[in-house]
């Protein structure tokens, strides 16, 4: 009955932790670009009775023995980088990404930061930052007296001045990829750092090397689907329930049990 009752706790603590990942996922679904989490688990070690193969007889063997397992852990919490839908906002400067890739953005420390939010402003010298004023890599920056400004599927960023009718060209916005942006570390503000098990970032213009293509204009939006988080909450609610339901049977059976052995 000991057994019992440490291996539903194990099935509790499960239960508490996807609760938490589908609480973060609910709180984003308004954040631009965002990518839902999903908790992964995986059974833990099992007590071996009975192995099977035992030989019941000099001819015969246990066809499958007895394995109790000993409860559940977290292997991990991992990203889901399927595209969101997007959302036009008619905007100069909102761009989402159709398909594979991310914004390079250039941190205050140095660092390459890695997005898929294309919510983008100029800050007071013109340049293309984002909403907390991280530089856009490759920079560009865009003249006062840009009239319009235009972002091409693939990159491309040109402007017209006041008083022409020629479009002149900025630069161009390249993106990244990544071999398992599964592996990336968010370190919050819709940003992304890579490390060894992400792989190293591979940069090309959109439309390239399997990166997807701009579209200006329009954001990306969260990929969390709120009818299935809500399924997810309410079975990771009655899972928990169920593991408590097998501790208190437990904690009443051993209750019985010293109560018998005391009488």
């Amino acid at each position: 009955m000991l057994r019992a009752l440490w291996t539903a706790a194990t099935g509790m603590d499960a239960q508490q932790m996807k609760l938490d990942v589908i609480a973060n996922n609910l709180a984003n679904i308004s954040t631009t670009g965002f990518k839902r989490s999903r908790a992964e688990f995986q059974d833990l070690l099992y007590q071996i009775m009975k192995a099977p193969g035992t030989a019941a007889s000099a001819e015969n063997q246990v066809p499958t023995g007895i394995q109790l397992g000993l409860g559940v852990r977290t292997a991990g919490v991992q990203k889901l980088f399927d595209e969101g839908n997007l959302s036009n906002t008619l905007r100069d400067l909102d761009v989402a990404i159709e398909g594979d890739g991310f914004f390079q953005i250039l941190l205050p420390d140095g660092q390459t930061a890695y997005t898929r939010a294309g919510n983008f402003a100029k800050d007071s010298e013109g340049r293309i930052v984002t909403q907390d004023g991280f530089l856009l890599q490759p920079e560009i920056t865009v003249p006062e007296d840009a009239t319009t400004i235009t972002i091409a599927p693939d990159g491309t960023v040109s402007i017209v001045r006041a008083g022409s009718t020629t479009a002149e060209q900025l630069g161009q916005i390249q993106l990244a990829r990544f071999i398992n942006p599964s592996g990336l570390r968010a370190i919050g503000r819709n940003l992304f750092l890579p490390t060894d098990a992400s792989g190293d970032p591979v940069t090309a213009n959109p439309g390239e090397g399997g990166l997807g293509t701009l579209a200006q204009g329009f954001l990306e939006i969260s990929n969390v689907n709120l009818v299935e988080q809500m399924v997810e909450m309410i079975t990771s609610q009655r899972a928990y329930e169920l593991s408590a339901k097998v501790i208190s049977s437990a904690d009443n059976m051993l209750q019985a049990t010293i109560q018998t052995v005391g009488g």
